[in-house]
Formats: structure tokens, C-alpha cells, sequence
């Protein structure tokens, strides 16, 4: 990145990702050249041209990382699949068309694994996002998200524009969304154990643990982001994640959160309850050919900050 003042809008900038990329810009990542606003759905209605225009026009971005979307759990995907795909095309398109009318020099996507097909061979690459359907829980958000990195070449090719994207793992950290019902495993399993050990009842697992997941620290992926925003100059999405001999079970993830959490309590894993998919290894090959000695957060200090985090600011979580 050149040295003239550089304004970089951050979509979605109060949920998990945005507060890593911001704890990471306040604590000695930011450089001299650099302004960062974060936003939030309280600053624009991404799905109205309009208002998402008013703000790019308040901002004046020279660079965007976007991370707004219409998001759930599981459940709330199989219930609304045709929503998730309609507003998030929109969304998608609103910021991306924007971005080509204001001339912003470059625009960061966040993708989710969720989009690779159902059926593939592992581990997966940035070669296999459209190889197939995805898996028919979420195909809505998965094909919405699948069109960013059509759109991004569409951009490219008709304008040379400089539009990318990224494809992270399972990512937790400080201010996930910590509902039992609705967010993610590590979050969940964080709430399960405090809950257990406030009430001084059993703390049970859904499913049998035994299904697999790369886990990627928000403070890490936050760092990535940075060098993707600065450094990375293809089209073609990366995926960022700690290495295939990191993944872990949800059951080493569950025993994690005991011991972070320090609970004695008895554990239980209800296999009445579905497992989901059994793994989504993903391969970074790519991530490690550019970044050979960047250093993920050790899991088990990851964990443990991050519970330490949901413990002091309980009252005021996403839960």
C-alpha cells in the first residue's frame, strides 16, 4: 500500500471479526497512513442502496473490508434458506457495486467454508469453492457467498478492480455470539460450562465429540486480514486457517473449555443429538506458501483467553 492516507471502511464492524481487526489495528498493528472506521447495521442498512451509499459518501473508504451479513446458527439456515440467499446477495451486491462507483482501490470478502460443495475430497482447497452443491442446511448463505468470488472476477475483468476475498475456519474469540441455540460450537460449549458450574449441574456436550474442526483464533484471522488488505493481490479467495495437524475433536475442544473454565463437574455427551458434518478439513497451503512463518495462537491459550473474556463481561455478551 502506497503512502497516501489510506481510509479503510470495515463492514460489520462490531461482531466477531470486526472487534478482532480492531483490537489488532488498537494494539500496534495500525499504520501512520492509515484511518479505520468500523460500522455497523446501526450506521447503514446494508440491504438499501441508499442508506449503504450515504455512509460510503460519509466515509469516503480508499479501501473496504467487508464483513456485513444476514447470519444464524444451524436451525435459523434450514428455516430461512431462501432469506439468507436473498439478503445477503444484496447486501453483497450493494457494498460491491458502491465500491466500483466510489473508485475504492480495494475490497476484502469475507467467505465462510460453509460454501465448498458437500460432497469433495479433503482437504479442501481455493480451487473447490464451485465444485458442486453445498451441503443443504445453508445452500441460501452458501451460494450468496459463492457469488461474492464470481462477482469480485466479474469487477476484475469488466473494470480492473482490485477485489478479493478470504475463506476462514471456525472462528471464536472475544465478542462471539455465545447463544447455546444459535451460534457456534466453541461459544456454545463456553456458555454450556459456565452455566454448569454457576448451577453446579452436569455439563453435556450435543452429539458424540468425535466430529473434527479447525479453529481459528479472531485476534489471528484479524492479523491476516491485514496483510490480505495490504499484501495480497489475486482474485482468487485464501483461505486462512491453521494448519490440517491442527484440527481438533469437539470433544479435545470440550475438555479445552473444562479446563480453561477450571470446572469439576461431570461431563455428558448426548449422542442423542446430531453430530453434523464430520469434518471440513481445509488445506493452507496457499496461506503457508506466502506466510511461512506466520504463528497461529496456541488452541488451548486461545481458549483460554477467550473464556477468560466471556467470564469478565458476561452481562453484556451476545448470548
Amino acid at each position: 500500500m502506497s503512502s497516501e492516507k489510506k481510509v479503510i471502511l470495515v463492514t460489520g464492524g462490531t461482531g466477531l471479526v470486526g472487534r478482532g481487526i480492531e483490537h489488532v489495528v488498537n494494539h500496534g498493528e495500525k499504520r501512520e497512513d492509515e484511518q479505520w472506521v468500523f460500522v455497523s447495521s446501526k450506521d447503514a442498512n446494508l440491504l438499501d442502496k441508499e442508506s449503504t451509499k450515504a455512509m460510503f459518501e460519509k466515509y469516503n473508504p480508499t479501501h473496504v473490508i467487508h464483513l456485513g451479513a444476514m447470519v444464524g446458527g444451524l436451525f435459523k439456515n434450514l428455516k430461512f434458506n431462501l432469506d439468507f440467499l436473498r439478503s445477503n446477495m444484496l447486501i453483497n451486491d450493494n457494498v460491491l457495486s458502491i465500491c466500483h462507483e466510489k473508485k475504492v482501490k480495494k475490497v476484502v470478502s469475507c467467505l465462510s467454508t460453509c460454501i465448498f460443495p458437500d460432497k469433495t475430497t479433503y482437504p479442501i482447497d481455493e480451487t473447490m469453492v464451485h465444485n458442486g452443491p453445498p451441503h443443504d442446511s445453508n445452500f441460501g448463505y452458501a451460494y450468496a457467498k459463492r457469488m461474492v468470488d464470481v462477482q469480485n472476477r466479474g469487477y476484475r475483468q469488466q473494470y480492473g478492480c482490485n477485489f478479493t476475498s478470504v475463506i476462514p475456519t471456525n472462528v471464536f474469540g472475544p465478542h462471539d455470539n455465545f447463544n447455546i441455540d444459535d451460534g457456534h460450537v466453541l461459544p456454545g460449549l463456553m456458555h454450556k460450562v459456565y452455566m454448569a458450574k454457576r448451577d453446579n449441574t452436569p455439563f453435556t456436550v450435543w452429539g458424540s465429540g468425535s466430529p473434527r474442526r479447525q479453529f481459528i483464533y479472531s485476534l489471528d484471522l484479524a492479523k491476516l486480514f491485514l496483510w490480505v488488505l495490504r499484501e495480497y493481490e489475486e482474485v482468487d479467495p485464501i483461505i486462512l486457517s491453521v494448519g490440517e495437524e491442527d484440527e481438533i475433536s469437539i470433544k479435545k475442544a470440550a475438555e479445552l473449555v473444562v479446563e480453561a473454565m477450571d470446572f469439576k463437574g461431570e461431563v455428558i455427551y448426548d449422542t442423542s443429538k446430531a453430530d453434523g458434518q464430520f469434518k471440513k478439513t481445509a488445506c493452507n497451503a496457499k496461506l503457508r506458501k506466502y506466510l511461512p512463518d506466520f504463528k497461529f495462537t496456541p488452541i488451548e491459550q486461545a481458549i483460554k483467553e477467550s473464556c477468560d473474556w466471556f467470564v469478565q463481561n458476561y452481562d453484556i455478551v451476545r448470548k
